[in-house]
C-alpha cells in the first residue's frame, strides 16, 4: 500500500475528499482543527466542539481514514442509545461503500456485512468485527477494540438525575477492559448538565479540547481550565476584539447564535454552545434542594416542629433528584409528636397563554411558621377548559381557600374565565397579583430567604411527579430552582419555579413569626380546648361564653 500518499498521511486531506464527494462546502477551519487534533491527540482523548459543527461526520471519515492505513483494526462505536451508534456505523459503511478510493474496504463474501457490524476486505479472521456499533447499555462485555469511540454517549435522558450520572460514570469504566493493549479512546460529546461526565474524565487520564461556538470572554478563560482549543486561545491572543464572535462563521453566524441563545436561555446557551460547566457554583446557584425538608405530609395537617440536618444517614436516594452535584433532598432530623391542622392553604397559578410554554401552579399551606408543598407542576395550555378544570380540582383536593393568579400576561383573562369554572367546582376566593421587578431576582429573593432557613417542607409525592410529568427536563419544578441565577433569561422555562414563589411570596408575612413561639401558641389553644371540655364533663354542662378564651 502506498502509504506515502498525502491522503493517507494526512486526515485533513481525506477529509476533503470526503466533504467533496459528499457534496458539502470545504471543511471549514474549526473542522480542520478537530480533524488534526483527531489524527494526532492522545490516547485518551475528549472532543468538546458545539452542536452542529459535525463532530460525529468527521469522526465517521476518521475510522475509514484509519481502516484505510490499517484494514486489521477494530474500531468500537458507543452512544447512548443504540439507534445513535447503528447511525454512526452506517454512515461509515455508506462512505466505504460510495468513495472509489475505499472500495476495496467492502466486505468480501464470508465475512460479517450488517450495518451495525461488519468486516472490511483485506481483513484477517477475528472474533471482533472490523467497526460494530452498540448502546451504552447494550452488551459490551467481552468486546474488543483498538478504537473506541464513543460518541454522544452522555444525553439527558441518561443524565438528568444524580443517580443517572453515577450509573453512567461506572458503565463507561468498562472501556477500559474492552481496549486492547496500546489502543485509543475518544470521547466525542457537548455537556447536558453542569455536572457532566466529561468534567470527571481528567481524573482518569484523559485529555480535554473545546471548541465553543463563540471566542468566549477573557474573564471567563479560566472557566476552561486551560482545555480551549489552541486555535481560539491564540486567536484572542492576537485579536481581543474577537471577544464575542463567531469561532467558525461558516456553521454558524452572529445573528443565527443570537437566536440559538435567546432559545435556549443563558444557561443552556453555556452549556450546548458555549460547552462551560463552571456555571455550576454556589453563589451563581443560590437555591439548593438540600435546604428543602422532604416529607410524606399529610393533606390536613402537619408536625408543629421539624427540625432539619444534611446528615448522610439522611439523604433521600429513592426519588428523581434533578439538581446540581452534591445537592440533595433530605428527610428531617427530628419532628415533634403533636400535630394540627394547617392554618391556612393558597394555590398560585402561573398562566401560559399560547405558546411552549405550561400553566404552572403550586400549593402551599402554612402551620406554625413553616410552609409546606403540597402539590405543584405544570398543565400544557392555557385558556383551554380542561386546564382550567384542572386547576380547579386540584384547588378542590387540597382545600384551598384562596387562589393567587399572575396577571402580567392577557391583562387579566386567565382570572376572568377561571372564575366560572371555580364557581361550578370549587367557589373560592380569586385574586390577581402583577409583577414589574426583574422576575429572576424577584424569585431568588422570594425563595432563598425561606429555603435556607429551612422553613420549606416539600411532600416527597411532588417530587416524584414533578419529575414524571415534566416530559422536557427544563420543565421540571425542582431543575429550574436549582438553575436559577439572577440573570435576565437565565431559563429557557420557569412557569413552575415562578408559581411557587407566587405562593410563598403570600405567607412572606407570617413567616416573620417566630417558629417556636407559634408552635407554643398552637399547642395552647390545643390545651384550652381539651380544657373545655374536661370542665364541660366536670360541671355536666358547657361552660358559660366568655368563661374560657
Amino acid at each position: 500500500m502506498a502509504t506515502q500518499h498525502p491522503v493517507l498521511q494526512d486526515f485533513r486531506k481525506f477529509t476533503y475528499v470526503v466533504w467533496k464527494h459528499l457534496n458539502l462546502p470545504e471543511p471549514t477551519p474549526v473542522q480542520y482543527d478537530i480533524a488534526q487534533y483527531l489524527q494526532s491527540g492522545p490516547r485518551r482523548s475528549v472532543i468538546e466542539a458545539f452542536r452542529g459543527v459535525g463532530k460525529s461526520w468527521l469522526t465517521s471519515a476518521f475510522v475509514c481514514w484509519l481502516l484505510l492505513n490499517n484494514p486489521q483494526l477494530k474500531i468500537l462505536v458507543v452512544s447512548a442509545s443504540k439507534e445513535r451508534a447503528d447511525a454512526f456505523s452506517t454512515f461509515v459503511k455508506r462512505l466505504i461503500n460510495e468513495i472509489p478510493m475505499l472500495q476495496h474496504l467492502k466486505p468480501q463474501d464470508g465475512q460479517r456485512d450488517s450495518v451495525i457490524s461488519f468486516d472490511v476486505g483485506p481483513a484477517q479472521p477475528d472474533h471482533s468485527p472490523s467497526v460494530k456499533s452498540v448502546g451504552i447499555t447494550g452488551q459490551i462485555t467481552g468486546s474488543r477494540a483498538d478504537i473506541l469511540i464513543a460518541d454522544d454517549v452522555e444525553v439527558p435522558n441518561n443524565s438528568a438525575t444524580q443517580m443517572m450520572r453515577d450509573k453512567l460514570s461506572e458503565s463507561v469504566k468498562e472501556f477500559d477492559a474492552i481496549l486492547k493493549p496500546g489502543g485509543r479512546i475518544i470521547y466525542l460529546g457537548t455537556p447536558q448538565t453542569e455536572m457532566s461526565l466529561y468534567n470527571q474524565l481528567p481524573e482518569r487520564g484523559y485529555e480535554i479540547r473545546i471548541w465553543p461556538s463563540l471566542y468566549p470572554e477573557l474573564n471567563k478563560l479560566e472557566s476552561y481550565k486551560g482545555r480551549l482549543a489552541p486555535s481560539i486561545t491564540k486567536g484572542l491572543e492576537e485579536n481581543r476584539e474577537l471577544v464575542g464572535k463567531p469561532t467558525d462563521s461558516r456553521r454558524f453566524d452572529e445573528a443565527d447564535l443570537l437566536e440559538r441563545r435567546a432559545s435556549y436561555g443563558r444557561a443552556g446557551f453555556a452549556l450546548q454552545f458555549m460547552l462551560d460547566t463552571s456555571l455550576s457554583d454556589g453563589d451563581r446557584y443560590p437555591l439548593k434542594v438540600a435546604d428543602l425538608i422532604i416529607q410524606n405530609l399529610n393533606p390536613t395537617m402537619a408536625h408543629l416542629k421539624v427540625a432539619w440536618a444534611a446528615a448522610p444517614e439522611l439523604c433521600i436516594n429513592d426519588i428523581p433528584n434533578v439538581a446540581l452535584t452534591g445537592d440533595r433532598f433530605y428527610r428531617p432530623m427530628w419532628h415533634s409528636d403533636d400535630m394540627s391542622e394547617y392554618t391556612g392553604a393558597v394555590m398560585s397559578i402561573d398562566p401560559s397563554g399560547r405558546g411552549k410554554d405550561e400553566t404552572g401552579y403550586a400549593v402551599v399551606k402554612a402551620l406554625a411558621g413553616n410552609l409546606f408543598l403540597t402539590e405543584a407542576g405544570g398543565i400544557t395550555g392555557g385558556y383551554e377548559l380542561e386546564t382550567l378544570e384542572t386547576l380547579a380540582y386540584a384547588a378542590k383536593r387540597n382545600q384551598v381557600k384562596y387562589i393567587i393568579i399572575e396577571a402580567n400576561f392577557g391583562d387579566g383573562m386567565f382570572t376572568q374565565l377561571i372564575k366560572p369554572v371555580l364557581a361550578r367546582i370549587y367557589p373560592c376566593t380569586v385574586e390577581e397579583v402583577k409583577h414589574s421587578t426583574q422576575k429572576e431576582a424577584r424569585i431568588i429573593d422570594t425563595l432563598e430567604p425561606v429555603m435556607s432557613t429551612h422553613r420549606l417542607i416539600v411532600d416527597a409525592k411532588v417530587i416524584q411527579k414533578d419529575f414524571e410529568t415534566a416530559k422536557d427536563l427544563k420543565k421540571s419544578l425542582f431543575y429550574q430552582m436549582t438553575r436559577l441565577t439572577r440573570d435576565r433569561g437565565a431559563l429557557t422555562h420557569d412557569d413552575r419555579l415562578d408559581a411557587l414563589a407566587i405562593a410563598v411570596a403570600y405567607w412572606t408575612e407570617s413567616m416573620a413569626r417566630d417558629n417556636n413561639k407559634a408552635a407554643k401558641e398552637i399547642k395552647n389553644q390545643h390545651l384550652d380546648k381539651e380544657l373545655k371540655k374536661f370542665m364541660s364533663n366536670i360541671l355536666g354542662s358547657k361552660p358559660k361564653p366568655n368563661t374560657w378564651m
